[in-house]
């Protein structure tokens, strides 16, 4: 969630830091602030709100140095304050934090016995008094912050910075992601190469427990037991992330639109004409007796997709969880049952923690992610990316028709091995991936029509979303994304259920969004919106256009996209879902890309 950056540089630190913190405005924030040292003297900005606030004062207030830190923060402990900005400083010593520090208030207590006075509500604040206390019991800077860090439960990315130390950081990670970067002459500290891209392309991730001391020089990494350790230096594909918004208004805009594109990209990766190849070619079924899914949020969406696919065509029970919920239920996990999780930054706390659980009780874990050096891949038996490319837009779009896209091939490879999907079967369904990207433009055609209907949609306080089958997590999905963007409330059911409640809700003021192709299941739901429409409820309708004929013309709106086969129909329909969510957002003047309140990489609990 909150964005680190450090650097041990040789020109001024300042704009680098706040141009390094832009690049991680993505994951969300609420204030941000930096700190550098001049000459051995250590000082710090802190401003609320967006980046630009934090510019402004640096230009009535500067900051030199060629040494910093720098932190855009989403708030945990206490409320979006100067104050509660980092980096926190405590005497010679300043400290940027992404986690939580569970044990803070015990540790509060005990420096509070040493006299330590409090001026913030934050963990964070509790890191840089404990190092700065053991200071004055005499330890050197690296001594106090390893002391500091053995004192820590919970989750955290941390780096230090001291007074009268132009040459020196250290930084350490436990449960939150944490890159090093590597200059000519200069080191660099950021949450994840995105923030680090501009300055080097060559990185080593921190592994979990690990600790670095940085000079100019390098860094000397150690593992959680003091030991000294040589971790991997990899070169990345500076291009892979890159972050502009390419003439769109906003980067939702422009991811919703590169579907079609990474879409493609990925089936190349993954079929080779008309059999699956790369890392799912490898995977075998064949013994696996069920399936567990875990993920959080619009990954949870494409799980409960996923369980469709995978129970119809592989005939494999599946079990699909919320991450959070299935760390402390604990489940059985049963013999012959594979494990998947998904999550597009492969840091999603909740996430890893279900991953952690199920090691040494699933035969197999598998990752669906779109970082392939994130923490849930590495510890993964397998990680199968999803090829969507850098993903700026809180509201995940181009990453969850991936996700969808490498699930169902999963889907396809499992039937496969248990016999229940013939040769010719397969190259059909195959063939039929492959003509999505097509369609998908095709379907982007249709803009300027979602766009008048989410005008209207945007002046609705409540909006219920419908479906059925497959369709039904696509309005979970629809759901969420109004939701998250335009801060409308919105409801999604199984149409089927309609008449167990929610119909109560149902007037002439409350749009209802189904979502209905011409499918196996098309004449049930159309009985349901019936239901609706004789209420007063204003329909609106997403089909084909068999389906728009068939349903006639007493919606109040119909939306119609090219005919797919059901078993694809997902990809296709979360298209809507997006501009709609999209359109109403903008209708109402939101943050498109950093809805309040939200973050891209949920790295907390």
């Amino acid at each position: 969630m909150c964005g680190i950056v450090g650097v041990l540089g040789n020109h001024e630190v300042a704009p680098i830091l706040v141009e390094a913190l832009r690049r991680l405005e993505y994951r969300g924030y609420d204030s941000a602030g930096i700190a550098t040292v001049n000459g051995g003297t250590l000082d710090r900005r802190r401003a609320v709100g967006k980046l630009v606030n934090l510019s402004d004062l640096l230009v009535h207030e500067p900051l030199a140095g060629k040494s910093g830190i720098g932190h855009t923060r989403w708030a945990t402990h206490g409320a979006p304050s100067t104050k509660n900005a980092h980096p926190h400083r405590a005497g010679p010593v300043a400290v940027v934090h992404n986690g939580i520090i569970e044990n803070y208030r015990e540790l509060r207590e005990e420096l509070a016995q040493h006299g330590c006075q409090f001026a913030t509500e934050t963990d964070t604040e509790t890191v840089a008094l404990l190092t700065e206390h053991y200071i004055k019991q005499g330890m050197n800077h690296v001594q106090a912050a390893e002391k500091t860090l053995s004192r820590l439960e919970g989750a955290f990315a941390l780096a230090f910075l001291f007074e009268g130390e132009d040459d020196l950081m250290v930084a350490a990670r436990k449960g939150s992601p944490l890159a090093i970067g590597h200059g000519d002459g200069e080191m660099f500290v950021g949450s994840d190469a995105i923030a680090l891209a501009p300055m080097t392309n060559r990185i080593t991730y921190l592994e979990e427990g690990d600790r670095a001391i940085l000079t100019r020089q390098g860094a000397d990494i150690y593992n959680e037991a003091g030991t000294l350790v040589n971790r991997e230096l990899r070169t990345i594909q500076v291009d892979a992330t890159r972050i502009d918004k390419s003439g769109y208004k906003h980067f939702m805009a422009k991811e919703i639109a590169e579907q079609p594109a990474v879409l493609a990209d990925a089936l190349n990766r993954y079929v080779d004409q008309d059999s699956i190849s790369g890392p799912i070619a490898d995977l075998d079924f064949t013994d696996t007796t069920g399936i567990t899914l875990v993920a959080c949020g619009t990954a949870f969406y494409a799980c409960l997709t996923a369980k469709y696919w995978l129970e119809k065509l592989a005939r494999i029970p599946v079990e699909v969880d919320i991450a959070s919920e299935f760390r402390y239920r604990e489940p059985p996990i049963a013999k012959g049952t594979t494990a998947i999780f998904v999550s597009q930054s492969g840091e999603t706390a909740d996430t890893l923690a279900a991953l952690r659980y199920c090691a040494g009780k699933a035969d197999r874990i598998l990752s669906v992610v779109n970082v392939a050096e994130s923490s849930i891949a590495r510890e993964s038996d397998v990680a199968l990316p999803i090829h969507a490319g850098v993903e700026v837009g809180v509201a995940s779009t181009k990453a969850f028709t991936c996700q969808l896209n490498v699930l169902l091939l999963l889907a396809i490879k499992a039937a496969t091995d248990k016999g229940e999907l013939d040769q010719g079967s397969r190259a059909k369904l195959l063939e039929t991936m492959r003509a999505l990207p097509g369609i998908f433009n095709v379907a982007l055609d249709r803009d300027s029509v979602i766009e008048t209907a989410s005008a209207q949609i945007a002046e609705a306080r409540d909006v219920l979303f419908l479906g059925r089958g497959l369709m039904y997590p696509l309005a979970l999905e629809g759901a969420l994304k109004l939701k998250e963007i335009s801060y409308i409330h919105a409801e999604a059911y199984a149409s089927g259920e309609l008449k167990h409640g929610p119909i109560a809700l149902i007037d002439k003021s409350v749009p209802v969004i189904v979502f209905a192709p011409r499918d196996s299941l098309f004449d049930k739901t159309v009985s349901n919106m019936q239901e609706v429409m004789a209420r007063g409820g204003k329909v609106v309708l997403v089909t084909d256009a068999a389906g728009a004929q068939q349903a006639g013309s007493d919606t109040w709106k119909t939306i119609i996209l090219p005919e797919v086969d059901e078993v694809v129909a997902p990809l296709l329909y979360a298209l809507p879902a997006q501009l709609i969510a999209y359109h109403a957002a903008v209708a109402k003047g939101t943050d498109v890309d950093q809805p309040r309140n939200l973050a891209k990489s949920v790295t907390v609990e």
